[in-house]
């Protein structure tokens, strides 16, 4: 499906059109063309195939999708596939767009995502004096608001972890936790798949042989690349502390299990003692002095008592009980 299909000349829009008009403005020559295409149909990709003269191998990578982010030059082309990553509740959705850029042409192609990039056509919109660089700072305003997008992510994953350490600190030690933390590295580590290859692909946009698209804009894209790399950097950080807080959680709940042992222990050492003595003189044989004894029952008692209240003091100091 088209969202937007807009001309530019000279860094101004100059009106939106139809697909049988971009044949006419970009053959002129300060002009190019911006189609932006969500979930789109074969028959789709295959008319802006046809259009914009784009390459068999990167429609196909579009068209079947679940690609790794990659940036590929072919001839003066570029095409770039970027992950899309929202949140559907509390779980993360998977996306792609994947970005065809020509010298008169930019072609972004969203799929299985649902936010859109209305507000970067607006900004580029606001922006005549950059926008005359042409199709190559819109691909990095593209490619600079879907890495921007995973900040609030990130964010947003450091406040759970830090909701799971405090109940974790709070006497609520639990397996629960555990499957919380192994659920917020899953997501993490999604969010690592989506910006780790881009650090390398996108370091071909500013450094050593430059694609002639990107030739004035280098500036610009070397700063999408530093915001990759400290965002990759605090992924490593927060799957660190997950592990950590793993190994706490794991940690306090032994501790936890060991007290309840001893616990059990001190109070069967309490119950052992009487059993133990009675058990003794319950025993049928005849020669047992103190079964003689007046004495002998009171003592019984007495012992059973006084065993078990020394027991009883020493647990107590040692925290058993």
């Amino acid at each position: 499906m088209i969202i937007n299909c807009a001309a530019y000349e000279n860094g101004q829009k100059l009106a939106d059109i139809s697909v049988e008009e971009i044949p006419a403005y970009i053959s002129r020559p300060a002009c190019f063309v911006w189609i932006a295409l969500k979930d789109p149909e074969p028959s789709e990709l295959e008319t802006m195939q046809k259009v914009f003269g784009l390459h068999e191998l990167a429609v196909e990578d579009a068209r079947h999708g679940h690609q790794r982010p990659k940036i590929e030059e072919y001839g003066e082309s570029l095409f770039v596939v970027l992950h899309m990553i929202e949140f559907a509740g509390d779980e993360l959705v998977v996306g792609e767009t994947e970005i065809f850029v020509g010298r008169n042409y930019v072609l972004s192609v969203r799929t299985h995502a649902q936010r859109g990039f209305v507000e970067v056509r607006q900004r580029c919109e606001r922006e005549p004096e950059l926008m005359k660089h042409g199709t190559g700072y819109v691909l990095y305003a593209l490619m600079d608001a879907v890495v921007d997008r995973y900040f609030p992510i990130l964010d947003a994953l450091e406040t759970n972890l830090e909701r799971i350490e405090e109940q974790i600190f709070a006497n609520h030690s639990s397996r629960a936790n555990i499957e919380d933390l192994y659920e917020l590295k899953r997501k993490l580590t999604i969010l690592k798949h989506a910006t780790e290859p881009l650090i390398e692909a996108i370091t071909r946009l500013f450094g050593g042989r430059v694609p002639q698209l990107c030739v004035n804009l280098q500036d610009y894209f070397r700063d999408v690349y530093d915001h990759l790399t400290r965002l990759n950097q605090s992924i490593d950080s927060l799957r660190d502390m997950v592990v950590t807080a793993i190994s706490v959680n794991l940690s306090l709940i032994s501790i936890q299990e060991n007290e309840i042992t001893k616990r059990l222990g001190s109070y069967a050492a309490l119950i052992t003692v009487p059993t133990l003595i009675a058990g003794i003189y319950g025993m049928n044989f005849h020669n047992m002095p103190e079964l003689d004894s007046p004495f002998g029952y009171p003592l019984a008692l007495i012992s059973m008592v006084v065993i078990d209240v020394y027991l009883f003091v020493r647990f107590r100091k040692a925290g058993w009980l």
